[in-house]
Formats: C-alpha cells, structure tokens, sequence
C-alpha cells in the first residue's frame, strides 16, 4: 500500500489514524546541515552544534510508493522517501540525494491533549508532553533540578555534573502516543524530540536517518508487543532468583559473615552480590573499583571454595564488570598488545579516558575479534567459568566521540550505539557458556536493540534521598518509561547509591526503598559509594527484621512474578506497567508516575514522600481494587488515603483476580 497522494504533498494513514502529513502550506519535513561540538567530562557531556543550516522541504511529488522533496518547485531534489505499508505498520525509508546534508527535523500532527511516553529511559517526567528531550546516553548527573541544594553542590564542584531532567543513561528515540501509534528513528545520532507545541511533535536528527517506523494498534498493549518484537524480548527471569533478595556487600572476605547474619534474621536470600571481587580503588568520590576483571585475591581469600558453599544452599554469587580496562591492570597490557582498544585519531595508540584519580582504555566493539575475545575470555573464563551467576554490567555511556574505531563508524553515530554492543557482548559471553536464562546480568546503559541482550536494566545511580529528580521515585518513572519499548525486567539499587555532601541515607529511606523494591521483578541492594556513613541493612536488628520481611514478600509473590516474567518474554508486555497499559479507557491513568502495575493486577503506589504515614493513590476505573493489608474493597475511578506505615506501603489488587488468594496472604506475613 503506497501513502495517499494529495494535490499539494502526500500523507500517512494507519488505521484511520494520520501519522504524517505534508502540504506546501505546512510541511513536514525539513534537512540541513550542521557542525556538532561535543566537549565530554567523565560521562558528562555538553553537546551544542553552530552553523546550522533548515532547509524546509515544501514541495513534495508522490509516485506510488516513492515521495521527492525540494525546497520549492523547480529546486533540486534533496530527499527521496520510500514508504511500505503493511497492514497497521508503516516504514519510511530516508536517501538524501545531497551528499552533503546530515541534519533531519520532521513535524508529526499533535493534539493539545495528547499524552507522549517513551523516548528511552526517563526519570523526572513519564509524559513527556510540553517538555524538550535531547538523546544522548550520559551520566544522568546528580542533583537534576537546578533550584536544589544538591545541585548547586554538585555544579560548583564540576560544572555540568549537576545534569538536567532529559539526561539519561539509556536514550532511545522512540515514542508512543495516546493516539494510539508509536514512531521510531532508525538512528543512533544525536537527536531530540520537541513536544513543547500543540499542533505538532518536532523530531531532529544529527543525520539523514535510514527509515522512520510506525506502528498503529487499537490497544497500547498491542503497541508495547509491536515494539518489543521490533527490538527484542527478553527471557524469563532465571529461576534461582525468585528465592529472595540479592545482598550487595562490598566487605571483602567479611562479606560472608554478614551475609550469614542476613540468613540468621530470616532474609530470603538468592544471591550474594559483590562488586568488589576484582579489588578496590579509594577515590575522593568514594570507594571504586579496581577495573581489571579477574578474582582479588587478596580482598576475597579462598573465594572460589565461598562460591561453591554458597551454591551448596543454593545462592548464587555475583561481581561486576565494565567495558573498561585500567591502564595499570594486566588485560589492558593484553588488549593494547593484540589492537583491540579504541584508538586515538592523531596517534596510533589507546585512547585513554579519564574516570577520575584513575585512567582506562576501552575496548573497541567494532572490532569482531576484541569482541569475541571480551566475551570469551572475560565474561566466560574470568567470571562464568569461575563461579559466577551474574553482574552490574556497568557504563557503556562513555565513549568519546573523537575515537578511532576499527570499523570506520564516526563517535557521533557510534555514542549512542554503544550501550547496544556492550549488552550484545555481555549476552555473547553468556550464551557461549550455554548459560542464557539462568545469569542474571543487569545494565544502566541502554540504546535501541539492547533488549533482545540485556535480560534486566537497573535504574542506573540515584541519590539517597527522597528528592523529586534523583531520589527514590525516579526509579518509578525509570521502569514505566523503559518497560514501554521492550525492556520488561527492572529494579533499582535498594535504598539509592549516590552519596555526596551531606546526602546520606537514612533508615526511612532504607526502609521505603525495601518495600518498593520487593514488588519489583528483582529485589537487590547496595552499600553505595560510601558504605561506612550510610545506613545499610544489617546495622539494626530492626532495619533488618524489617528488610528480612519485604524479601519474603518478594519469595511468596513467586507463583505470580513468574507467570508475569513468562508472560513477558512472550508479549513484550513489561512486568511494572502503567496504569494506562490496562485500563485505556481511564484517561487519569495517563499521567501518573508514582504508582504503577506489577502485571495485570497489583497496584503498588510506594511511599516515595519523606515523614509519610499514609498514602493517596489512585484506583482505575472498570473494577473494584482490595487492600493487601487491611482486606476492604474500594470502587475504582477516585482516590484513596490508606494508612502506610513502614511494613505496609499501598498496594492493591483486583477484585476476583486469579492469584487474589496468594496476594490476600502477603498480609499474614
């Protein structure tokens, strides 16, 4: 099916819905040209470009399936379109037939009261309505809303380091619409969507893109598996860690008996995470990581013979890697010596990046055989063959843009890309093993196709507070925003990691994080980077008893979580949800962030404010919701105050669910 011609232009129309529309009055599409500066500083990068160039492309001539644009009649041709219809899905492919063009602006038709979620993983606005979002993977930066403490801390300290609400480790230039369609630029360049205007959304692009993609469902479900096939579906949570939590210490040897004193308190425990096990680095910034990826003796005596106790009562050991090589470690030697680091463009040497008191190489992805040798000889020999069962796959958001990379890519287009490769490499690692469904590894980082990899995302490194941009409800908006394009298993680092100044975590918080975190796909926590001035879970036996209780939450929700997990590697349907994903016809579930679904039928509002003891949470329309912790029933469609003291964060579920006996249970635990 071609597009419709029109006597001044052409338009798109999929299931009765206009996705694109062109006119000589109001077009659609412009390109130009423009030079990028990108300046980058431990992650954190100011973007800017100067000498642009907008050509808008008002004249348009359709013949059948193919489109020619000029600037106006008589002008040369500067833009081929290709559209293939198929059904409800649509794909435009892009020539410039001008060399020399590398940007693309295209207005798609918007209403005043439309809703638009998407655009990778955000964390201040689920919407993304009347706000501009530049997609460039980063450090998030600390400290998002320029009017806080924190912030201003963090910008004296290193400008640019106090980030804004768009920046996000995992950008994707994807969105879907309350008008029940979904677009995707085929491009890993720098881009931005604008959704600022009322008539129309704004997408620009730092290339001419290979092919914008749309789909149209009469349902959002449908739009959500639309997209997860496009990009990947990942497997079922492994089965080993519906047990219960995983405990991250960072204790060295010690680490054991503290995680035996998590058992004695009746922890439900699935694994024992420590980032540590390659050796530690102390910076200013805190205690890091010695980043040459093998077994620290000396920081974990006699680990391997741990490894197989812990296994012995069936818990699972992990550790941490990152697609980084210190320049003092032994692999960096290697790597250097065989040419599988990124290269410098004025010097045939390793690039080397600055990480702060410490220098690394990176490993170039480009190349097959740095690739395969990562995979093999790093995830397989290193870690897997060593014991194993999974990983933070950290970073991947740092690749400068002036690099040398085996294949020819430019930094600008393979930035973004990155996050990408990495999970691919990861995934590679796992599957040569023969281990894919039973590792669990997890990444902050993330682009367009890392969901076919990637089998868990983490919501990367927010503060231990309860602030509005980088504290514990961000990680809400994180996973609602990320689950819409694929990625349906999230968690987060339980009780935040990042301390600075005089950000410290509390037992509140400790506390509020446990409980959202135990009606998540994944349960875990975190020390953060300075384990010794804030609170952890094993420093009262309070605080413990009362983690020890979400953890066997999570283990009893099992039954559920699991047919969940299944029902999302077949689906693409994520295991938290908006609201909206199943209540449509509710237009108050449009906008909220807070509060979200595990599955089809738990709603779980978390205490996310500081000092709360009750919690007003909204109940969709179509059916009656009962509380967990008290067994009445409430009518959907209005708000509800229930009381939420630390133990009893609000939660409800349907009314005649299947699993209403397993969830009226939770309150006997």
């Amino acid at each position: 099916m071609a597009p419709k011609a029109l006597d001044t232009g052409f338009a798109i129309r999929l299931g009765g819905t206009t996705i694109l529309s062109h006119a000589a009055g109001a077009p659609c599409i412009a390109v130009g040209r423009g030079q990028a500066h990108v300046a980058a500083r431990r992650g954190h990068f100011d973007v800017s470009q100067s000498d642009v160039e907008r050509i808008v492309l008002a004249h348009a001539e359709a013949d059948g399936d193919r489109i020619r644009l000029a600037e106006h009649p008589g002008g040369p041709w500067l833009l081929e379109l290709t559209v293939s219809i198929t059904g409800d899905d649509a794909v435009v492919a892009l020539k410039a037939l001008d060399p020399t063009l590398n940007r693309l602006w295209l207005r798609v038709p918007a209403e005043a009261d439309e809703h638009v979620w998407g655009g990778g993983e955000q964390f201040s606005y689920f919407d993304l309505r009347g706000r501009h979002f530049p997609l460039w993977s980063s450090e998030p930066g600390v400290g998002r809303d320029p009017e806080a403490k924190l912030f201003q801390q963090v910008e004296a300290l290193s400008k640019g380091g106090g980030g804004t609400y768009a920046h996000t480790n995992y950008p994707q230039p994807t969105f879907i619409s309350s008008r029940r369609y979904a677009l995707h630029i085929d491009s890993y360049a720098y881009a931005a969507f604008d959704f600022r205007d009322d008539a129309f959304h704004e997408v620009e692009v730092w290339e001419i893109p290979a092919r914008i993609e749309l789909w149209v469902r009469p349902r959002f479900a449908g739009i959500v598996s639309a997209l997860a096939d496009r990009f990947g579906k990942q497997p079922p949570l492994p089965e080993w860690l519906y047990k219960g939590a995983v405990i991250g210490l960072k204790d060295g040897a010690e680490s054991f008996a503290r995680l035996k004193r998590f058992e004695e308190a009746g922890v439900a425990v699935s694994g024992l995470w420590c980032e540590d096990w390659v050796g530690l680095r102390i910076t200013s910034f805190g205690n890091r990581l010695f980043w040459d990826w093998k077994w620290n003796a000396e920081r974990y005596p006699d680990l391997p013979r741990y490894i197989a106790e812990l296994r012995e009562r069936d818990i699972r050991f992990l550790g941490y890697v990152n697609p980084y090589l210190a320049v003092d470690g032994e692999l960096y030697a290697e790597a250097a010596e065989q040419g599988y680091l990124v290269m410098r463009p004025d010097a045939d040497e390793p690039y080397v990046i600055d990480f702060g008191e410490f220098e690394c190489g990176h490993v170039d992805f480009t190349n097959p055989a740095a690739a395969d040798w990562f995979a093999d000889v790093v995830i397989g020999r290193n870690m897997l063959d060593f014991g194993l069962s999974g990983w933070m796959a950290d970073f991947g958001e740092y690749l400068p843009v002036d690099v040398r990379l085996a294949n020819g890519e430019s930094g600008m287009t393979a930035h973004n890309r990155w996050p990408a490769l990495w999970g691919e490499v990861n995934a590679k690692g796992v599957a040569g093993r023969g281990r894919t469904g039973d590792v669990m590894f997890f990444m902050r980082s993330g682009a367009a196709g890392v969901q076919r990899h990637c089998p868990m995302l983490w919501a990367g490194d927010q503060a231990v507070d309860f602030s509005r941009h980088d504290g514990i409800g961000t990680v809400i908006c994180a996973a609602l925003s990320a689950g819409l394009t694929g990625n349906a298993h999230h968690h987060s680092d339980a009780g935040g990691y990042t301390s600075l100044f005089d950000t410290t975590r509390t037992p509140e918080l400790a506390m509020r994080w446990a409980e959202m975190a135990a009606f998540t796909a994944m349960i875990r926590t975190h020390e953060g980077n300075r384990p010794r001035t804030n609170t952890q879970y094993d420093d009262t036996p309070e605080l413990l008893a009362h983690f020890a209780r979400m953890t066997r939450i999570y283990a009893h929700l099992a039954p559920y979580l699991r047919k969940v997990s299944h029902e999302a590697a077949e689906t693409g349907l994520p295991v938290q949800r908006p609201l909206f994903l199943h209540f449509e016809d509710d237009p108050q579930t449009y906008a909220i962030q807070t509060a979200y679904l595990l599955g089809p039928d738990l709603l779980v509002a978390p205490v996310i404010e500081q000092g709360l003891q009750d919690r007003t949470a909204y109940l969709p329309a179509g059916t009656d919701w009962v509380h967990v912790w008290s067994g009445e029933h409430h009518a959907g469609g209005r708000d509800v105050t229930v009381p939420s003291p630390f133990g009893q964060p609000p939660v409800f579920y349907r009314a005649g669910a299947a699993e209403a006996d397993l969830f009226a249970a939770l309150a006997m635990l």
